[in-house]
């Protein structure tokens, strides 16, 4: 039925395919040869075919979401950047994702020894809106400490009136939860730079073990260091 197909949001194959990170537009013709690709259970042999998202099965499976956002328990060692030597967290990522474009990327970033709670996505409206400083988007951190508290710590951080070198701008008031004198929670809202880290610089401690339990209300509870899922929630 024309009319009907008219009336679905259509795109070349090829277009889905390089987007999707299935293979590059020039390598279509050979992987549609290659792959049992049905649109309307049709098999597509031809890169120029216009499709539909919803209607296309690639070996049986449907592609994958146009937009992706992931949810991983990022290891020690890992660095989020797109340009670093060293390991890459996207490379923990399967091949096909790596190669969508546009490119997956983290929502904000954790330090390289910085373990826990990471978005990852390419969604740059998302992307935006998550570490936009207007947002006041929560982050609970595991902090654990080279010296013991000195009992002050909290007040100072709930004060609101930190200023951090090199800041011009006080930090916005911080939750801190005691676990022991050298263990905490600490709830942030804002992304600033190394920030945890220089709130306990801030009181004369050090910060030797850092992990993110929540970022925007996701937890990393059940995912195991390295381990990643997709996020399926509407934002």
């Amino acid at each position: 039925n024309i009319q009907f197909l008219r009336g679905l949001n259509m795109k070349r194959v090829d277009a889905y395919l390089s987007s999707l990170g299935y293979c590059s537009r020039s390598e279509a013709k050979k992987f549609l040869k290659q792959n049992e690709v049905l649109f309307f259970e049709n098999r597509v042999f031809n890169p120029s075919t216009k499709v539909n998202h919803d209607n296309v099965l690639v070996n049986g499976e449907k592609l994958d979401s146009e937009k992706i956002t992931i949810l991983m328990n990022k290891p020690s060692g890992v660095i989020c950047s797109h340009n670093d030597s060293g390991v890459l967290i996207y490379s923990l990522l399967p091949q096909r994702w790596q190669n969508r474009n546009p490119k997956i990327s983290t929502i904000g970033r954790l330090d390289m020894d910085t373990t826990g709670a990471i978005l990852l996505t390419d969604d740059g409206e998302l992307n935006h809106k998550l570490t936009s400083p207007k947002k006041d988007v929560k982050k609970i951190y595991e902090v654990t400490l080279q010296n013991p508290l000195k009992g002050d710590e909290k007040e100072i951080f709930e004060s609101g009136n930190i200023i951090l070198n090199g800041e011009e701008k006080p930090l916005k008031p911080a939750k801190l939860t005691i676990l022991n004198d050298k263990l905490v929670h600490l709830e942030i809202v804002e992304g600033k730079y190394h920030q945890v880290k220089r709130m306990f610089a801030y009181t004369g401690n050090k910060v030797v073990k850092l992990h993110r339990l929540e970022f925007a209300g996701f937890r990393v509870d059940d995912l195991k260091e390295g381990e990643f899922r997709v996020i399926e929630d509407k934002f």
